[in-house]
């Protein structure tokens, strides 16, 4: 889950069809009188480069939350905050039994081990609810998953099976966006004979006697896939970012950072002493300004120019299910003369016409991005990540990173299962299965925002992303919507603060090539009778069909309740 930045419950304005031309930036869009003046006589045309018209519309949709329920969920919190306080008096005169770490009486007078009040939100909110978190899956994450049952008897507190297993759990959370996490097929058979042969562990790092020839060629293979000199893999999506970041920046660098990136960014910034500025969430203006400043006054104190500025942004955002406005984001980065950052955790294999990621998906050239970074865990149904660029660079991290120098090698099988399914994407396999899942992923992701927009839903994101965040506002509503689907046999991940803005609660659906139609209709009208047994039809407005109005921002029109 993905922290929420501070000071990011802004109101979002509703965005659609964002088309982006040479000239001003208005609202995080570039527009230009000649742009207009085509836009009104219907003549659009999404053929430009980098700095200029997108390829193709940019959809988007961010609609505001309804007054009466970011107030009601205020007080939701506020009673719930109340109630916490007073059960914290119950348990500190033992008026109520107390589950949770608390200091012994022989160190009461050391400072505390336990920060007490940082455990408030733990102990007093989340734990009405954690029933809807870890629910332990016995099967392979497919389209469907079975599920231990399990019971609490202490209100969450512990939990305790039943012996019981659900079976065929319509499974709407897993990241397994093409449908290679499977049990059968050319995938598992490969990464079979591979485990036969290689067996499971490296037992060693990569400098040392962990680099086996399976490792040199999945790096070539992913350097080819992704259009690149050359790449280079780690056994951990999260340390690839937290490790990597440190050896490519650091005291007297500029980090600017799209406020919703990813903890391992945030981390990997953190730890590598460079000074970070935030720019507001896809926000070309504000990146702009900070980009700006940075030359303008350079360094605090000193007004030395920095060593080096630095990017950071994700290709899709997994919490708001929006993808990074590239196009615009290359051309202030030329402009300005940064340096650009991409993670591609969630839009590799999963957007694009070729599965390559949101490069492929906005026809631009691999060569502009200067880190190109993804993981194996979602996509290609296996695990670590990638960082991919210029052979100087590779070269450089190999001895430099501290995720290369001394992590583990990535297991032999799980290898196999990335050079399998990655060569299957790119059609190396004899095959076109790689290309119709891509195009099953996007046809799923296209229907289910559809259905979902249709119902009354305020659904988030582009409308490509198969990252579908579905608005839940009120803290009693995170857990009954979790609960309420369970017994529907279907399986969601429901998502709170702090991942979240205190008001924006959700529920994250994450498509698959792996749904059927059957699948997601059956899913569907689970969630629309749920909708209507807890209110969640929030959405006010329903969109207008676009045709000739591609800059139109007022694309939304209010309808009467």
């Amino acid at each position: 889950m993905r922290p929420g930045p501070g000071g990011c419950c802004c109101r979002r304005p509703v965005r659609a069809n964002g088309c982006v031309v040479n000239g001003e930036v208005r609202n995080g869009y570039v527009r230009s009188s000649a742009a207009a003046a085509a836009a009104a006589a219907g003549q659009i045309h999404h053929v430009t480069q980098n700095g200029g018209l997108y390829k193709r519309p940019f959809n988007e949709a961010f609609e505001e939350t309804p007054m009466l329920v970011a107030v009601l969920t205020y007080v939701g919190y506020g009673v719930l905050t109340l109630f916490g306080y007073l059960r914290d008096f119950l348990r500190h005169w033992r008026i109520e039994k107390c589950h949770h770490a608390t200091e012994r009486e022989e160190q009461q007078d050391f400072v505390s081990l336990y920060q007490d009040f940082e455990n408030f939100y733990t102990r007093n909110l989340y734990m009405r609810i954690r029933d809807n978190w870890n629910r332990p899956i016995c099967s392979v994450p497919g389209a469907r998953v079975d599920i231990m049952e399990r019971q609490s008897h202490d209100y969450n507190w512990s939990f305790k099976y039943t012996g019981n297993i659900i079976k065929g759990v319509i499974n709407m959370g897993s990241y397994n966006y093409l449908g290679f996490a499977r049990n059968t097929g050319s995938c598992q058979e490969a990464a079979a004979k591979v485990l036969e042969e290689y067996g499971v562990g490296v037992c060693s790092t990569r400098q040392e006697i962990g680099n086996l020839d399976k490792h040199e060629e999945l790096e070539k293979l992913v350097a080819s896939f992704l259009g690149v000199e050359a790449a280079m893999t780690y056994g951990m999506g999260f340390a690839t970012n937290s490790m990597n970041i440190p050896a490519l920046v650091s005291k007297g660098c500029l980090i600017l950072s799209d406020e919703l990136n990813h903890a391992s960014l945030v981390l990997g910034a953190r730890l590598s002493g460079a000074t970070i500025r935030i720019f507001k969430h896809n926000n070309m203006q504000s990146l702009e300004k900070l980009l700006k400043d940075a030359i303008v006054y350079g360094q605090p104190r000193t007004r030395r120019p920095w060593k080096k500025i630095l990017i950071l942004v994700e290709g899709i955002y997994s919490m708001e299910g929006s993808i990074v406005r590239l196009p615009e984001v290359i051309a202030l980065k030329k402009k300005y003369k940064a340096y650009l950052y991409l993670d591609e955790a969630h839009s590799i294999g999963a957007l694009g016409p070729m599965g390559r990621g949101v490069v492929d998906y906005f026809g631009l050239d691999p060569e502009d991005v200067d880190i190109m970074m993804g993981t194996f865990t979602k996509s290609f149904g296996a695990s670590g990540g990638y960082i991919g660029g210029k052979k100087e660079l590779i070269d450089y991290l190999r001895t430099h990173s501290h995720s290369a120098v001394y992590a583990t090698s990535l297991s032999p099988p799980v290898v196999e299962q990335i050079i399998t399914s990655m060569k299957c994407i790119m059609g190396q396999d004899g095959t076109t299965l790689g290309k119709e899942c891509i195009q099953q992923l996007a046809e799923n992701t296209r229907y289910f925002r559809r259905r979902l927009k249709e119902m009354g839903f305020i659904i988030y994101g582009n409308e490509d992303s198969p990252v579908v965040p579905l608005m839940l506002y009120m803290p009693a509503k995170i857990g009954a919507f979790g609960r309420e689907m369970l017994k529907r046999n279907v399986g969601v991940v429901v998502v709170g603060f702090p991942a979240t803005p205190i008001i924006e609660s959700r529920a994250r659906f994450c498509l698959s090539a792996a749904h059927t139609k059957e699948i997601l209709d059956t899913a569907l009208k689970e969630i629309d009778e749920v909708g209507d047994l807890l209110q969640l039809k929030y959405s006010r407005h329903r969109l207008v069909p676009l045709l000739d109005r591609p800059f139109d921002e007022t694309t939304y029109e209010e309808t009467e309740d």
